[in-house]
């Protein structure tokens, strides 16, 4: 694919297909702007060495995709008509992107339009961005650029999954802590995430003698940051805010919990603020699942009783649309439909989905060699004296996604062809099973994007990134 050095070059490529007059974006041809351009467009927003030859690309695609009918959105209108009973039956995957982003939301595009659903949240966690080397806008160009692609005419839902405080810098220095987050909050909701999960859950201390006393930093600091995303959406648009009681992997959540983080939250975020649309739980699982030392991965003991009394209670008590289940994207097949029976509201996926294509045969044998003897120089950090090889390349092997990541996307059409292939059935399966089915018109109902522009000569200025440290407690499903 060709690399454009210069926005000159990037009219050029794409003439005919679409024109930049003045500060606005035109679509001269629609069927050459999706079947023509949206391929080099996305190539570039993703791997052009001029940053302003990036930052033009993603701008085309942004406001193509406000023009065409698939812009970003918030899902938080549809969990608040949840929380008023006004729909069930129905979980909204929580879909993380980590390698072949592109194709794979392709991918999802066209298995959502076999069976008219619209209910999918695209999420990539704080700790993701830096191992995947995916920042927030370059995330966003290539979900929008693959709804433009698949011809989508519907609400597109990107979201932020666990930006979470580090338990350890935070007691160090709260207040730099805090001021990190809120940047990548705000490059984040700039780029066009207007979903986002805060992830203080890590701030609950168990010594302290009271569940409310346990959950305050947690609460206090979900509330400020709440605030934060307020003060930064755009006008019209009610970014959906999830918060979190109970870190993934620790003890299952308990009613007393949730009850005082929604108490203290509340009282802590003020007056004249919306709050959290949902709130995830722990009921069992683990972020990626616990390998085995034959490679295989743990069975999990799930459980919904909790995600049956938590739910209930959030919308009852609380107003909100209900609860959120992390670390799913590992559990058999069988579990997957439980999760609208028991009307859980938002399920998060991303492990199983980067299995499927690093354990595929139709990987190449010598790409995923490559990897593992990156991993054994570049992670052998991580490495426990206890693990076997199968351990350790399991657990490490996320981190080689960013580096590997121009080879992943240079794969033959025929070698993506059939990796999307594994990925469309498992997609197929986990959409059906959490009965999205049909929920295009439940989207319409509920949601209604407002357009979001930005002139061409300040979003193709030099941008700021925020700096995403290495996470010693990173979290992603």
């Amino acid at each position: 694919m060709e690399l454009w050095n210069s926005i000159d070059a990037l009219k050029t490529a794409c003439n005919g297909a679409f024109a930049i007059e003045g500060e606005k974006l035109s679509v001269k041809d629609e069927h050459r702007f999706r079947h023509e351009a949206t391929d080099k467009l996305v190539w570039n927003a993703v791997f052009a060495t001029e940053e302003s030859v990036r930052n033009a690309a993603r701008w085309v695609i942004w406001e193509a995709s406000q023009l065409l009918g698939c812009p970003s959105a918030s899902i938080h209108d549809l969990y608040m008509a949840r929380a008023r009973d006004e729909w069930k039956d129905m979980t909204v995957p929580a879909i993380n992107l980590r390698c072949m982003t592109y194709d794979s939301a392709r991918t999802i595009f066209k298995s959502l339009a076999r069976i008219d659903a619209s209910a999918c949240l695209f999420e990539i966690a704080k700790s993701e961005m830096n191992y995947t080397a995916q920042r927030p806008a370059e995330y966003v160009a290539c979900v929008l650029g693959a709804a433009l692609r698949e011809g989508w005419k519907a609400p597109v839902f990107i979201q932020g999954d666990h930006f979470q405080t580090n338990a350890k810098k935070f007691a160090t220095d709260p207040k730099a802590e805090i001021r990190g987050i809120k940047e990548l909050i705000t490059e984040s909701i700039n780029a066009g995430f207007y979903n986002i999960d805060i992830d203080t859950s890590t701030l609950v201390d168990l010594s302290k003698p009271t569940v409310m006393e346990q959950q305050r930093a947690n609460f206090e600091t979900a509330a400020e940051l709440t605030r934060h995303i307020r003060a930064c959406q755009p006008r019209g648009i009610e970014v959906s805010v999830g918060g979190e009681i109970g870190e993934v992997g620790t003890k299952n959540s308990t009613p007393e919990e949730l009850a005082a983080f929604m108490e203290g939250y509340n009282g802590a975020l003020g007056k004249g603020y919306n709050g959290i649309s949902k709130i995830s739980i722990q009921t069992g699982t683990s972020h990626g699942g616990v390998p085995l030392p034959d490679g295989t991965i743990a069975k999990v003991a799930l459980d919904f009783s909790v995600i049956d009394a938590l739910g209930k209670l959030a919308r009852t008590q609380f107003g909100i649309g209900g609860v959120v289940q992390h670390g799913a994207s590992t559990l058999p097949e069988s579990a997957f439909d439980q999760f609208p029976k028991h009307q859980t509201m938002e399920v998060h996926l991303a492990t199983g989905f980067q299995n499927t294509v690093l354990d595929s045969t139709a990987l190449p044998r010598t790409l995923k060699e490559n990897i593992y003897k990156w991993l054994d120089t570049n992670a052998a950090d991580e490495r426990k004296p206890n693990m076997t090889n199968e351990q350790f390349y399991y657990k490490a092997r996320k981190k080689a996604l960013g580096p590997f990541k121009k080879e992943m996307w240079s794969l033959t059409d025929n070698t993506k062809g059939a990796l999307m292939s594994e990925l469309a059935h498992q997609f197929d399966m986990l959409f059906a099973r959490l009965a999205i089915k049909g929920s295009s018109k439940t989207i319409a109902k509920f949601v209604k994007p407002v357009a979001v522009h930005q002139p061409f000569s300040t979003a193709t200025a030099p941008k700021a990134e925020v700096k995403i440290e290495h996470d010693d407690n990173p979290n992603a499903d």
